[in-house]
């Protein structure tokens, strides 16, 4: 229980901004699992459609302070080498 007025609002301040936080974290999952999903089947070109889509998850979570700027400018490296790598031509 908190002691003082300030705290009691701190408190509920951080419940509205971790449920807010947990949808969003929530969305870029399910966003990654369905980009990842896709590159795992072959499907390059839809993969492809959803990347920008994406990375536009990634910036405004970001900038909003649910992640940190850097994890996603890394997540979206390594998404973008993934599908890069998934359409380049297997070496014999």
């Amino acid at each position: 229980m908190p002691n003082t007025k300030s705290a009691a609002k701190a408190q509920r301040s951080s419940g509205r901004k971790r449920l807010r936080n947990k949808s969003v974290k929530s969305a870029l999952h399910t966003l990654q699992k369905r980009f990842l999903s896709l590159v795992g089947e072959g499907k390059k070109d839809e993969a492809a459609v959803l990347l920008p889509q994406l990375a536009s998850t990634l910036d405004k979570a970001a900038k909003r302070g649910v992640i940190h700027r850097n994890r996603a400018d890394r997540l979206k490296s390594r998404l973008t080498l993934r599908l890069a790598a998934s359409s380049a031509p297997a070496a014999k």
